[in-house]
C-alpha cells in the first residue's frame, strides 16, 4: 500500500476504536482504480442493530448494499465502523436505511447505489425498506427506476428470508 492512501485510510490496520453513535465522519475512500468501467461491488451486514426511536428497543437486520463506484471507493472497515455507529442511534428501520443511502452517495459520489435492509421481525412483523440512486439524467438514473419498480417481486417465504 502506497504511503498515502496508508495515511488517508485511518481505521484500516490500527486497533478498531468503536463509535456508540451515528457518526458518518467514520467513513473514508481511496481511488477506484478501475473507473474506467461499470462493476458492482456489494457489502451484507448480518450484524446491523439500532434502536426503535419510540421504545428504544433494539432493532436487528442485514443491511445490504450494492454500488457501482466512479472515482471514489468506501474502505471497507470504515463502513463497518459507521454501519457499527448506529448501534445506540434511534432511528426508524425507513430512516436508517435512507440515511446510509444519503451518507454514502455524498461520499462517494457514485453512479449508482442501493440499500436494501431487512429486518428481523418484531411484534410480529417484519420492515425491509429498500432506497437507491442514479446519476440523474444518465443511464444509471434509468436503471435506479427500473431497480425501484422491480424490486422484490418475489413473495418471500420462510425458506427464502
Amino acid at each position: 500500500m502506497n504511503l498515502s492512501l496508508k495515511e488517508s485510510l485511518t481505521h484500516l490496520g490500527n486497533q478498531t476504536q468503536y463509535a456508540f453513535e451515528y457518526d458518518k465522519s467514520l467513513l473514508e475512500t481511496f481511488d477506484n482504480q478501475h473507473s474506467q468501467r461499470d462493476y458492482f461491488v456489494k457489502f451484507n451486514c448480518p450484524e446491523f442493530t439500532s434502536l426503535c426511536p419510540i421504545t428504544g428497543q433494539p432493532d436487528f437486520a442485514t443491511i445490504y448494499i450494492s454500488y457501482i463506484p466512479d472515482k471514489k471507493m468506501v474502505e471497507s472497515k470504515s463502513l463497518k465502523l459507521y454501519l457499527f455507529s448506529f448501534r445506540n442511534h434511534g432511528g426508524f428501520h425507513e430512516d436508517c436505511v435512507n440515511t446510509i443511502l444519503n451518507d454514502l452517495v455524498e461520499l462517494l459520489q457514485p453512479r449508482y447505489l442501493e440499500v436494501w435492509g431487512k429486518f428481523m421481525p418484531r411484534g410480529g412483523i417484519s420492515i425491509d425498506p429498500y432506497a437507491n440512486y442514479g446519476i440523474p439524467n444518465t443511464k444509471y438514473a434509468q436503471m435506479a427506476e427500473y431497480r425501484l419498480t422491480h424490486h422484490d417481486l418475489t413473495l418471500e417465504k420462510i425458506d427464502n428470508r
